[in-house]
């Protein structure tokens, strides 16, 4: 399959450009975000934890709804919705940041509207994909948005950090509320004619949410891959927190290296992404063998004894990192059928996104307390043991054999079937 086969659907093109350009603002924001809050708190880890956490919390409380509201409403007319707030939540913190009146309770406060509006925006956005593109596609959709999201985390965290240097915070909070303009305008460029909806809106009903929840419980294959991303998100996805401060005091740098950094490592996953878009069907041995190849070089991270030391596993670092995410959201997705996709993206971003408010506090205090390092090193081998357990779990439910290859040059998890396996109709819907 070619890399950008999805782009010659029209509504998908407007999609994902104006994605491009609004996530280009978001990574921006999330630099500049962190900046502000280590120069509110004079330099606390734990703030930054809990600014994260605030900002994923919500995702606790509604984002199972967020995939009901997925699977009964319009998607593009709900998108158009949480885009706006978000855009506003990025105006507000750019005024109040540029008049020399924000406060850390300020910051919080925002990261939790912001949080609100994403949950409901997350399942949706993800289940829209295939109503862009149609099913054949939906992969080279899922890794060109990956694509998409790296794009700018290799440009945003860059510009971000020279325009830190330059002008201060307020102005990369107030080119991000502007940004929102381009994935308004995109939406509404996308025919409703064109989409790919193949079904009627789910009818309101009681227990449409213990509905999902049973679906993905009843499915061994989503079992694990939703417990193995809620452990890695939980505690494994923690460079966001960590590179900040690694940066600045285990490192002793400024601002620019902190944006090189971000952007090295997004180009890495820029990487991942692209040559996740070139595989017409993720395998789970891949879901398994990412998550702990992205353990091990978390691990020899913390270990770095310098800063270009540590700077030259970025790339690697960060390409296992997106083609795990991308592996296990695009198997999600084309395990679930379309009645139940949006409520089965709403488990899976729960348990990966939403494991991040207790995660985030949790990592950010190993940092203030025991140093940065400990922090990806701990995150580092929770995902590797994570990784087995999951590809172990499926094993015995599928009667399968596991063979965990940690320690070779290109480490990978082997799986072989014990008996033949019933095929589950279900896994072949997308």
């Amino acid at each position: 399959m070619r890399i950008f086969t999805s782009l010659g659907v029209r509504n998908y093109r407007y999609f994902w450009s104006g994605q491009l350009v609004s996530l280009t603002g978001t990574w921006m924001q999330r630099v500049a975000q962190d900046w502000l809050v280590l120069n509110l708190s004079h330099n606390s880890g734990t703030a930054i934890g809990v600014t994260t956490g605030l900002q994923f919390a919500p995702v606790l409380f509604f984002g199972l709804y967020g995939g009901v509201i997925a699977d009964r409403f319009p998607k593009r007319r709900t998108l158009l919705i949480t885009q706006i707030a978000a855009g506003v939540c990025a105006l507000a913190l750019g005024l109040l940041d540029l008049s020399g009146a924000v406060q850390l309770w300020h910051v919080y406060a925002l990261a939790a509207a912001l949080g609100v509006a994403s949950a409901i925006d997350m399942p949706v956005r993800q289940a829209f994909v295939s109503e862009l593109v149609g099913p054949s596609l939906l992969p080279n959709a899922v890794g060109l948005n990956s694509s998409a999201f790296n794009a700018a985390r290799v440009t945003g965290p860059a510009v971000a950090g020279l325009m830190i240097a330059s002008v201060g915070t307020s102005w990369v909070f107030l080119i991000n509320a502007a940004s929102f303009i381009a994935v308004v305008a995109g939406l509404l460029a996308i025919r409703e004619s064109e989409l790919f909806a193949g079904r009627e809106p789910a009818i309101r009903r009681k227990g449409a949410v213990r509905e999902g929840l049973h679906y993905v419980r009843s499915r061994p294959a989503l079992v694990a891959i939703c417990a193995l991303v809620g452990v890695v998100g939980m505690l494994g996805f923690n460079f966001q927190i960590t590179s900040a401060l690694i940066t600045k005091n285990t490192f002793h740098h400024g601002a620019e290296s902190y944006g090189l950094i971000s952007a090295t490592y997004a180009f890495g996953s820029l990487l991942g992404a692209l040559a996740s878009a070139r595989r017409a069907r993720p395998s789970r041995r891949l879901v398994f063998t990412a998550a702990a190849s992205y353990g091990l070089l978390e691990i020899a991270a913390g270990l770095m004894p310098t800063y270009w030391s540590f700077f030259a596993l970025l790339i690697p670092f960060g390409f296992f990192t997106l083609t795990f995410s991308t592996a296990a959201n695009t198997t999600v997705q084309l395990t679930a059928s379309p009645a139940m996709r949006g409520r089965v993206m709403a488990v899976y971003l729960l348990v990966f996104m939403g494991g991040t408010p207790i995660g985030a506090p949790l990592v950010g205090w190993i940092a203030e307390v025991a140093g940065p390092r400990w922090s990806l090193i701990i995150g580092g081998v929770a995902s590797v043991a994570a990784a087995v357990a999951a590809a172990a779990y499926l094993a015995r439910r599928e009667q399968l054999r596991v063979e965990p290859h940690l320690l070779r040059r290109r480490p990978h998890v082997h799986v072989h079937a014990l008996a033949p396996q019933p095929v589950d109709e279900n896994a072949l819907v997308g």
